[in-house]
């Protein structure tokens, strides 16, 4: 079981934090338009997956516009902003913010998403969020590069994410 901080406190994940080199674990998550989404759909692609809590605090919403200016420049890479936030609350931030280049996506219905990639957390204040993370999939659908970051309000290292889709 792995864990991570909130302010400095530790906080219990649930399952076990994907690695690199592991089948990354095939997911249905659901869009803006309220369908569903499956890494499966993906094959082919590398992917970025953005997990975080949600996208109304700071640190996630800037991690959401980096990865969206930096997928603008990855050619057959496609970069997923994941949270349990409603797919409302994710359409209406895209908007706001002209998010074109990132796919969001909602892990609100019970899909095993959270427990499956390591990432549901058990414990503190954000209990059965989503932890900050980030897991890049290349085109055969195993794990590249996965990251947990230590401190939920830090944000990840976006240079170690594109160097593992390069």
């Amino acid at each position: 079981m792995a864990t991570t901080a909130f302010k400095g406190v530790p906080v219990t994940l649930a399952g076990e934090f994907v690695k690199a080199g592991a089948s990354a674990p095939d997911f249905e998550l659901v869009k803006t338009d309220l369908s569903s989404l499956t890494l499966k759909e993906l094959s082919g692609k590398k992917v970025i997956l953005n997990i975080f809590p949600s996208m109304d605090t700071g640190v996630c919403a800037t991690s959401v516009r980096k990865f969206n200016k930096l997928a603008a420049s990855l050619p057959d890479t496609v970069v997923l902003a994941i949270s349990k936030d409603l797919p409302f609350a994710h359409a209406r931030f895209c908007t706001t913010e002209g998010i074109e280049n990132v796919v969001p996506l909602s892990d609100f219905r019970v899909s095993g998403f959270d427990k499956n990639y390591g990432v549901l957390m058990e414990d503190g204040p954000l209990k059965g969020l989503l932890a900050r993370a980030v897991v890049v999939v290349d085109k055969d659908g195993k794990v590249a590069y996965s990251e947990l970051v230590p401190e939920i309000t830090q944000e990840p290292d976006y240079d170690k994410a594109i160097a593992a889709v390069k």
